[in-house]
């Protein structure tokens, strides 16, 4: 203390001093022309003329805290936590609120110890929270269950500030006595609630659960800030709801109202971002640049109870971020705890990940042998069914009734952690795949295999092309043309995010070549048709599920 208390007076000369710069003020809500002084790992001076060993000039760009991601999953960026980290420091966030339950419903607290040790290996702070929903559902065949017992011990262990989000509505309404327990192990839980309100939100919110990530409205999302909630605006792949909420957002409610990036691959984390992209969208559809920084740094740090970033000031950690201006939103510096970490774009740091410790997570699909007549059912092309319908740029889907033929994918899913003879099969509208298929082992949030086409043959091919590791073929005209091993889980690459990416858009282009609607994600909009949480309908390898009635379809 007494260094930092000397150095704040100029009698230790500093190690970083930033000139030339607009600093984001979040305390008096405006920018404020100065200098910031950096000693060790926190600001020692605001607006003074300090000596430093290093001067860095912003040539009158903006200085802001470090943007936080209030709620991700790194998973679904299909790279490990430390290749995530080389991802998006470059863009400016420093700290992210990860929930690992992909991996947990796969390998449970072997997975959770992966994330955790990967994610050491950088300087990136990952604040992990503990699942509360492995499985998703208590009728879900997951690959692990993490019981009460388990949330409480690994919460003790990892020193997690919570509870991940809570999928799981339908049992904090009823009391489920193990939900009940979960929610009792931590005093802070995510929510993810989506359409709740009314007299079920307020029994929701006190389950001492504080955010929400799943307003699909102003209205919604109004009710839920009045009754005290955080409001995260996503900007996911599939998900992205900041255009639909931001009109709501003002100078009375901003403060409890975050940015998140949910689940977001790495092409368009590489392309667009995550946090920064939600800060430049946020400033070109006419919200005030203070209030973007504020949203993507002071706000989450509040929420998160995150001691010590958040804001630009004299003993906060020197989690700094140099912008060009908020229309080209290029981020120049990237400085984290005073040392800097990444400059135009690129990580100045290294990060591998750990071999030995990845040996615990793969290997992990374990299914029955099958073969054609495994997909087939009872129906016949022009019957008529319930079906999915997809609908794009959202995850919640619709519950209609449709002809099998030309305008109808056939979907299954099919259990790969234990080897149990279950396959669920249901039809999909609106995704138009014709002469081939898709499969992978990315099926939210038990991570089952799913497969989708328009002839069983091609489906077969593509479900046996993922082997043991898992992850994600296409199969066309009875050819297996592309394959993304992912050897972590069957969800994340044990490669560099360069290898992946250029994987992942010969997979892309693949699949559009199969006539894929070309308005949704190929892969993420089958990732979520077997998550039970989200209304309206769903398929899991037990068959199609009604979310709203939270029953199987006969």
């Amino acid at each position: 203390m007494k260094e930092y208390i000397k150095a704040a007076k100029g009698e230790i000369q500093a190690d970083i001093l930033i000139k030339n710069c607009k600093y984001a003020d979040v305390f008096s809500k405006k920018f404020v022309d100065g200098s910031v002084a950096v000693f060790k790992d926190k600001i020692i001076g605001i607006g003074e003329q300090y000596q430093a060993k290093k001067t860095i000039d912003a040539k009158g760009g903006y200085l802001c805290p470090g943007f936080i991601d209030s709620h991700l999953h790194i998973e679904s960026s299909m790279v490990s936590p430390c290749e995530y980290a080389k991802l998006i420091m470059p863009k400016g966030i420093t700290t992210i609120i990860a929930d690992p339950h992909e991996i947990a419903n796969v390998c449970g607290e072997a997975g959770i110890e992966f994330m955790t040790e990967s994610g050491k290996l950088s300087p990136l702070d990952i604040h992990f929270m503990i699942p509360s929903c492995v499985p998703a559902a208590s009728f879900e065949n997951s690959g692990a269950v993490l019981t009460s017992a388990d949330v409480k011990r690994l919460i003790e262990k990892t020193g997690s500030i919570g509870l991940g989000e809570m999928m799981n509505y339908p049992g904090v309404l009823s009391c489920d006595e193990e939900v009940i327990k979960k929610l009792s192990c931590a005093d802070f839980a995510d929510g993810h609630a989506p359409l709740l309100s009314s007299k079920g939100l307020n029994a929701y919110i006190m389950g001492n659960i504080s955010t929400d990530h799943e307003c699909s409205s102003g209205k919604e999302m109004l009710e839920k800030l009045s009754k005290g909630m955080y409001i995260q605006l996503r900007e996911g792949t599939c998900s992205k709801n900041l255009s639909d909420l931001l009109p709501f957002v003002n100078e009375r409610n901003y403060d409890r109202c975050m940015f998140c990036s949910d689940d977001r691959y790495l092409g368009d984390i590489l392309r667009e971002g995550t946090i920064d992209h939600c800060v430049k969208k946020a400033v070109e559809n006419g919200l005030e640049p203070i209030f973007a920084v504020m949203m993507a740094s002071t706000n989450p740090a509040r929420c998160y109870h995150l001691k010590g970033i958040g804001a630009i000031a004299p003993g906060y950690f020197a989690d700094i971020i140099i912008i060009d201006n908020f229309e080209d939103m290029n981020i120049k510096t990237v400085i984290k705890n005073g040392k800097i970490e990444a400059e135009n774009g690129k990580p100045l740091f290294k990060a591998e990940i750990n071999a030995d410790v990845s040996q615990t997570v793969k290997n992990s699909v374990k299914r029955i042998e099958l073969d054609i007549n495994s997909f087939k059912d009872s129906f016949s092309k022009g019957d008529i069914v319930d079906a999915i319908k997809i609908i794009p740029h959202s995850l919640i889907t619709k519950k209609v009734k449709a002809e099998i033929g030309e305008d109808t994918s056939k979907v299954c899913v099919i259990e790969r952690h234990n080897a149990k003879n279950n396959i669920g099969i249901g039809y999909v509208v609106n995704y138009n795949i014709k002469n081939g298929a898709v499969a992978s082992t990315i099926g939210h949030d038990s991570h089952n295999i799913i497969v989708i086409g328009d002839n069983d043959a091609d489906m077969l091919k593509a479900v046996e092309a993922l082997g043991k590791n898992g992850g994600i073929s296409i199969v066309k005209n009875s050819e297996l043309i592309e394959y993304l091993e992912l050897e972590i889980g069957g969800l994340m690459s044990d490669k560099s995010y360069s290898e992946v990416l250029e994987s992942h858009d010969r997979l892309h282009k693949a699949a559009l070549g199969l006539g894929i609607n070309s308005e949704l994600d190929p892969f993420m909009s089958l990732a979520f048709l077997p998550l039970p949480v989200i209304p309206e309908i769903r398929i899991t390898d037990n068959g199609l599920f009604d979310v709203v009635k939270f029953e199987f379809i006969n």
